[in-house]
């Protein structure tokens, strides 16, 4: 069910209903997110209320969540057996070099909400048609390292769409088994990280949790973000922790 958008380079987005929604995994998410982001906003869904009504009561809420520095898009294939669709950013890009992302991005004033620079960025990597989107809700702000709050959109898209990736950002798409990632342990992540803001500068050697994904490591804002998911979708509690190691 489509229903008019405000920014002008995005005339009609879909919201994915939980009533059309087959797979079970995948509808217990959409349900489950959606009733949590309009109890939060003390609005409600009449069950007498159409599809164009309940598109717009998600849509509008969405619209009017408060604007992050950044958004990114977890993108969820629609079928039996899902797929989440992750990159791995360009070596050459000045923050999260070759590290796995969402596909997203800075909000541009243009924008007007956080939907749209989440669709506009993926599009913009991936060129995935936002008219392919379907979208359920949102996940809680996250912050990354440099500071920035990061908005993750949650959506639906089709599966077998032909995405090509803007090697200008991201060097990869892959993608993840979403039934697998519900139960996979996770796997405890070394990484070299710079101390900021001393001098001199210090390396230091952190560990933290992290999935093993087609032969790349999701951690950090990422993986914190698919720990969101989870929890919110189905109860899974990780811990997400930064640990020095001695």
């Amino acid at each position: 069910m489509t229903i008019s958008q405000y920014s002008a380079d995005f005339n009609e987005l879909a919201v994915a209903l939980p009533a059309y929604i087959q797979q079970p995994r995948l509808k217990q998410l959409a349900e489950r997110m959606q009733l949590e982001l309009l109890a939060a906003t003390a609005t409600s869904i009449s069950p007498q209320a159409n599809d164009i009504a309940q598109s717009a009561r998600i849509l509008n809420t969405l619209y009017q969540t408060p604007i992050a520095d950044a958004s990114i898009l977890v993108a969820i294939t629609h079928e039996l057996r899902p797929k989440i669709m992750l990159t791995r950013r360009a070596v050459h890009m000045n923050s999260h070099a070759g590290e796995v992302s969402c596909a997203g991005g800075r909000y541009e004033i243009g924008d007007g909400n956080n939907v749209v620079t989440a669709l506009r960025e993926a599009c913009e990597e991936t060129a995935l048609p936002p008219s392919k989107v379907q979208i359920i809700g949102q996940l809680p702000i996250q912050t990354s390292k440099s500071g920035m709050s990061v908005r993750p959109i949650v959506a639906l898209i089709e599966p077998d769409l032909v995405l090509v990736p803007e090697l200008g950002e991201i060097s990869r798409i892959f993608w993840a088994d979403f039934e697998r990632l519900i139960t996979q342990p996770t796997v405890e992540y070394t990484v070299q990280y710079r101390t900021q803001n001393q001098l001199p500068e210090q390396i230091a050697t952190l560990l933290t949790p992290s999935w093993q994904v087609d032969g790349e490591t999701v951690w950090g804002l990422t993986g914190r973000v698919l720990a969101s998911l989870l929890e919110t979708g189905f109860d899974r509690q990780l811990e997400w922790y930064y640990r020095i190691k001695n």
